[in-house]
């Protein structure tokens, strides 16, 4: 459900055809198993709103398998169309899990093992991207973006910063925070995006999200 965005290859020899690329989505939407590449030392994607857009920076020795992981599902297009569906505005926004319940499905289990947290990994403060989890090595899908800087106690609960806004924290911060945490998880993995629009109508989603070069 994330953006993924294919290119088309111009060949530079004389008389050679433009060749496209299948422009289908992405063999590891539906199969984690083939969106295990290896993410850049540093990286950034965008993510093209509903409410507007932003960057977020991503720095792999800050935390490798979630960067790298991060850096899958976006070029897998995992995020297109995803709801942000928890939005705390004194703690944080949330979101990540694919308005299709058959992708939701398949990536559920797609766990990776937590990343020890290093000396150059910042805090949980305002403006830092993390996965959420449920326990140990349950990593998926699911980030969040801090709030506020008072979230330094994330973590010693293992929520291992990899990535921080760096255009348009306004746009984050503008998101549409009115249902709060009343969407419920277990609705959203089985009736994916058809529960969310006709029961919280209002919130913001991610049109698009690419990696930029």
């Amino acid at each position: 459900m994330l953006l993924f965005v294919i290119c088309g290859l111009l060949l530079a020899a004389c008389g050679e055809e433009e060749v496209t690329e299948p422009t289908g989505p992405h063999p590891g939407l539906l199969d984690p198993s083939q969106a295990v590449e290896t993410a850049p030392a540093v990286f950034k994607a965008q993510f093209e709103c509903s409410n507007g857009t932003f960057v977020i920076e991503c720095h792999r020795e800050w935390a490798p398998r979630g960067a790298d992981r991060f850096y899958n599902l976006v070029k897998c297009g995992f995020y297109d169309e995803c709801r942000f569906f928890r939005v705390m505005k004194n703690f944080v926004v949330q979101w990540g899990v694919n308005g299709d319940p058959l992708v939701s499905k398949n990536w559920r289990t797609a766990r990776i093992p937590d990343d020890p947290r290093g000396p150059e990994t910042p805090s949980n403060t305002t403006g830092y991207v993390t996965f959420a989890t449920s326990g140990a090595d349950s990593r998926t899908t699911q980030l969040f973006i801090n709030y506020k800087d008072q979230n330094r106690s994330l973590d010693r609960s293992g929520f291992i910063v990899f990535g921080k806004v760096v255009q348009g924290m306004d746009v984050v911060n503008g998101i549409e925070g009115k249902y709060q945490q009343q969407p419920q998880q277990p609705s959203i993995q089985t009736q994916g995006n058809t529960y969310l629009k006709s029961t919280f109508p209002d919130l913001d989603y991610i049109k698009k999200a690419r990696l930029l070069d």
